[in-house]
């Protein structure tokens, strides 16, 4: 190995170029491609990382790299060439790309490993006579040193000195006061921050798969056995017809050829059922299966980080940050909900992680699997024209029957009510069977808040965010207006600061006012709600669908997180509150992401014996999005929206 004289790096700053630095003749055995470095920077130290070693540089007033940090380098030669593409395809400056490859918490370096004390026997006591001599001297002069030292010394392995501490009821003084003697030995280990590591996954074995299924596996097999030349798979398959079975014997078939996988979810609030299934089928070791999302903790994810990084996990589940997971030999990426928007990065680096999947997979020579319900129409038109290849099943598993889908004219409910009512008479009266029937509903709402905004009767005028100019929306538990943009919060005024009169109104509602009055019409079922709201603390999801799950809460209401990929067999009913939110919007997609999203949500219905029903409340009942999703028509509706999408020159 050549060692090298000069680097290239990439400074954690916004300065838009690349730069040269000489390395010592210390450090050059250690210094390769992707390794982090500290270097002088104008008049300060500033981090960075060596994109290419040099054995000459043209640049002149050339200074050394200070140091080395971490013991390896952190980013492949496969990931800085996808960062390269990144940066050309989605035109925005490298240092940019850098900080969505490498978490915060890994260019920093400042966070390190939990250290933890562990308590064994000391050297005195090696032997059953030894301690017992010790305790017998012990249990006159200080007894409960005595107990303690009994505790140690029928210890088989080290254990966590709290835990022992904890369990024997003593002090650390007790324990200190044994090692000074000789009869104990404490010794700091590293211990891993899991985020799973209080739970308990019961093993699962592969399920015999039905004609389809087999089908659509052996394709993928085929592509694992030739990844140079694989295409992209799409993997199209109605709602509960067994897609994940499928990823779950792709990634054993991909770890039994001895390569790693990642797994990308739509939503964080899939990835604890998604962990469920995972870490339950892949249960040979604690670390084969690792998590990476923004709910970690800064320790959690470092940990997490270096157990993808070292090898020691073969699979890596989380949301678009995911696609960036360190794996080595890389052979299957599964991109599940494929057509989610939730895979598109807000700000720079402007990414979508679908698209990045499928580049990084031709990087690395690996296979990409994209699956859903309802594709998106840019991935099933690459199938139709062959630049894909598509697998398809069009049977729920066990012949299970797709949702029936009733569709409510909000138009005619509103002529019957004269007023604007949350619940159809016809939902209300389904909901009111589920809870006697002791089933589960699920209402769908893409909208939080309790009112979507703050009107004046008299001038007209809408309390407005000063930030961004939208209408603020109505939070009742915590009283306060909140911009769902830019997070602006502001008290609620007792008079319009417009005019002065105090004619003030709450217009529209949002799901958290859909929860208040489900609570208050069937006043005996237990109401949950899931949105950003409700969901802040780190293990609000996960306690929320595991109560939903075991039958403590008879209706849950949400927005787009509960509308997607969850596994519930006791729900029935499911409830769309206001189909036309989405549809609306100034977006030639708009249209498609409803037919999409209604698809989706009423995929939760009717996936245990029991057959499900679907209402869709509308003021829009013929839009072909509705009445497409309304006859689980994805091929129509594919084919009429290409035919517009052509037409307009989208």
């Amino acid at each position: 190995m050549i060692k090298p004289s000069f680097v290239r790096v990439i400074i954690d700053r916004a300065i838009h170029r690349e730069l040269d630095y000489s390395v010592p003749e210390s450090l050059a055995e250690r210094v390769a491609i992707g390794s982090r470095v500290r270097v002088p920077f104008r008049d300060k130290s500033g981090l960075a990382t060596v994109v290419a070693t040099l054995e000459r540089s043209e640049a002149t007033g050339i200074r050394a790299i200070e140091a080395i940090v971490g013991e390896a380098p952190v980013l492949s030669e496969q990931l800085l060439e996808l960062a390269r593409w990144i940066g050309a395809y989605y035109c925005c400056p490298i240092e940019a790309v850098m900080r969505s490859l490498l978490p915060q918490v890994i260019r920093r370096a400042e966070v390190s490993w939990k250290k933890q004390l562990f308590v064994q026997p000391g050297r005195k006591i090696e032997s059953e006579p030894d301690w017992q001599r010790e305790l017998a001297k012990l249990q006159k002069r200080a007894p409960r040193q005595a107990e303690l030292l009994e505790a140690i010394a029928r210890l088989e392995t080290p254990v966590r000195a709290a835990d022992l501490l904890r369990k024997t009821s003593l002090d650390n003084q007790t324990l200190r006061a044994l090692v000074k003697r000789g009869l104990a030995e404490l010794r700091e280990e590293s211990v891993a921050r899991d985020p799973h590591g209080d739970e308990q996954f019961m093993p699962t074995s592969n399920l015999i798969l039905n004609s389809e299924q087999a089908l659509a596996l052996e394709e993928i097999g085929q592509a694992l056995d030739a990844p140079e030349s694989a295409r992209p798979i799409l993997l199209h398959g109605v709602t509960g017809s067994g897609k994940t079975e499928i990823y779950l014997q792709a990634i054993r078939a991909t770890l039994e050829r001895g390569r790693t996988a990642i797994v990308l979810v739509p939503e964080i609030s899939l990835t604890p059922q998604t962990v469920e299934r995972f870490k339950g089928r892949f249960a040979e070791g604690p670390d084969t299966v690792a998590v990476l999302h923004s709910h970690l903790s800064e320790g959690e994810r470092h940990d997490e980080w270096h157990k993808i990084h070292s090898g020691r996990a073969q699979i890596a589940i989380g949301p678009r940050s995911a696609v960036f997971a360190p794996l080595k030999n890389l052979g299957l990426i599964v991109v599940d909900e494929e057509h989610e928007n939730t895979y598109k990065q807000e700000e720079a680096p402007r990414y979508h992680a679908r698209d990045v999947a499928v580049v990084r997979a031709k990087i690395e020579k690996c296979v990409v699997v994209l699956g859903s319900a309802t594709p998106s129409l840019e991935s099933y038109h690459n199938a139709t024209t062959g630049k894909y290849r598509l697998a398809t099943l069009s049977q729920r598993i066990d012949e299970k029957q797709m949702p029936l889908m009733r569709v409510v004219d909000l138009r005619q409910e509103r002529r019957k009510q004269k007023s604007i009512s949350i619940l159809s008479d016809k939902l209300r009266a389904a909901m009111a069977d589920r809870l006697e029937k002791r089933e589960q509903t699920i209402l769908f709402l893409n909208r939080r808040g309790f009112s979507t905004s703050l009107l004046c009767s008299d001038c007209g005028e809408a309390s407005r965010c000063p930030n961004c100019s939208v209408s603020l929306t109505f939070h009742r538990h915590v009283a306060r207006l909140s911009c769902h943009l830019c997070g602006h919060t502001a008290a609620v005024p007792k008079k319009c600061p417009a005019c002065g009169k105090d004619a003030l109104i709450y217009a529209g509602f949002g799901t958290e006012k859909v929860e208040s009055t489900v609570a208050q019409i069937f006043p005996k079922a237990v109401v949950r709600r899931m949105d950003a709201d409700s969901m802040t603390r780190k293990q609000a999801y996960r306690e929320t669908l595991l109560s939903f799950r075991s039958g403590k809460i008879d209706i849950l209401v949400g927005t787009q997180m509960i509308a997607k990929g969850l596994h519930f067999p006791n729900v029935t009913l499911v409830g769309i509150i206001n189909a036309d939110l989405a549809l609306h919007l100034p977006d030639f997609r708009a249209g498609e992401r409803t037919f999409q999203l209604l698809t989706q949500v009423a995929g939760r219905a009717g996936r245990g014996e029991t057959p499900g029903e679907v209402f869709v409340q509308t003021y829009t009942p013929f839009s072909p999005s509705i009445q497409f999703a309304r006859h689980h028509d994805f091929a129509g509706y594919f084919q009429q929206e290409l035919e517009f999408r052509e037409r307009c020159d989208f």
